[in-house]
C-alpha cells in the first residue's frame, strides 16, 4: 500500500535546554513562527547531551540543531549527535557550542586528529583546536563577510551580514587540514576570523559561531534557522516518497 501522507519534519534540539541560556529561551518561539508564518510543519524535540550518544538518538530525525550552551554536560554525546547528522545525511545547524563542536567532530573523525580538544572542556590539553579567542564575543554584534557560492550565501542573501554573538571560544589551529579533508569555510570576520563552516555535498551542514536565534527580537526566524526548517521538511518529505 503506497501513501502520500505528509510526515510531520522532527528536529532534534541536542544541548542541556535551561531557562538561563537566552537561545533556548527563544528557540521554540522561533519554530512556532515557522509553522505560523512559513506553514513548515515541524515538531522540536529537545535532547540532553548525555543522551545523545545513543546510538539512535537523533537517527530517524529530519534535522539536527547543535544549540549553544557549553559545556555541554557531556561533550562525547554532542560529537555523537553531530557525527551521526553528518554521516547519515541529515539536515544539520550548529550554532555557537555547536559550531565549535562540529569542527571538533570533523577534526577528530574525518581528518585524524584524535587528540584535537576544546579549552573549554579540556584547558590543559596539548592540542586545542578550539581556544578562547582574543576578544571575546560575549554579547557582541559583528560584520560577517559571506563567500560567493557557498550554501551560507544562498540561505543569507547577500555577500555581508552583521550577526550577534554570545561565546569567548573558537577555532585557532588545524584549520588547512580540516579544509584538505573537505570542510569549507564560508563566512569571516573583518580580520579573516572564521565564522562559518559549512560541508558541500552533504544535503544541509551549516554551523555558525555567531547565534542567529538572538537575531532581532526573537519574532522573525533568521534565515539561516528558516534554511534548516526548510531542510527538514524536504528530508521529511523523501522518507515519505521512499516509504511509498
Amino acid at each position: 500500500m503506497t501513501t502520500n501522507a505528509a510526515r510531520t519534519a522532527r528536529i532534534a534540539l541536542v544541548g542541556d535546554r535551561s531557562p538561563n541560556v537566552v537561545s533556548h529561551t527563544r528557540i521554540p518561539g522561533l519554530l512556532d513562527a515557522l509553522v505560523e508564518r512559513d506553514r513548515l510543519v515541524l515538531d522540536a524535540y529537545w535532547i540532553p547531551s548525555q543522551d545523545a550518544g545513543d546510538a539512535d538518538a537523533v537517527r530517524g530525525f529530519d534535522a539536527v540543531w547543535v544549540v549553544p550552551g557549553s559545556p555541554y554536560r557531556s561533550e562525547a554525546g554532542a560529537l555523537a549527535a553531530i557525527r551521526t547528522a553528518r554521516e547519515a545525511g541529515i539536515p544539520f545547524l550548529g550554532t555557537c557550542a555547536g559550531f565549535q563542536h562540529a569542527l571538533l567532530e570533523y577534526a577528530r573523525d574525518v581528518c585524524g586528529l584524535t587528540r584535537a580538544a576544546h579549552a573549554e572542556n579540556d584547558p590543559e590539553a596539548e592540542d586545542l583546536l578550539i581556544e578562547p579567542l582574543a576578544c571575546s564575543l560575549v554579547d557582541h554584534a559583528g560584520v560577517v563577510n559571506v563567500e560567493p557560492g557557498s550554501l551560507a550565501r544562498s540561505v543569507i542573501g547577500s555577500e555581508q551580514t552583521v550577526e550577534r554573538y554570545f561565546c569567548a571560544y573558537g577555532p585557532s589551529r588545524h584549520l588547512d587540514t580540516l579544509r584538505a579533508h573537505g570542510l569549507r569555510f564560508s563566512g569571516h570576520d573583518e580580520s579573516g576570523q572564521v565564522r562559518i563552516a559549512e560541508l558541500p555535498g552533504h544535503p544541509f551542514f551549516l554551523a555558525t559561531l555567531f547565534q542567529p536565534e538572538l537575531s532581532g527580537d526573537g519574532s522573525r526566524p533568521h534565515p539561516v534557522v528558516r534554511a534548516l526548517a526548510r531542510a527538514a521538511v524536504e528530508h521529511a518529505g523523501r522518507g515519505v516518497r521512499q516509504s511509498a
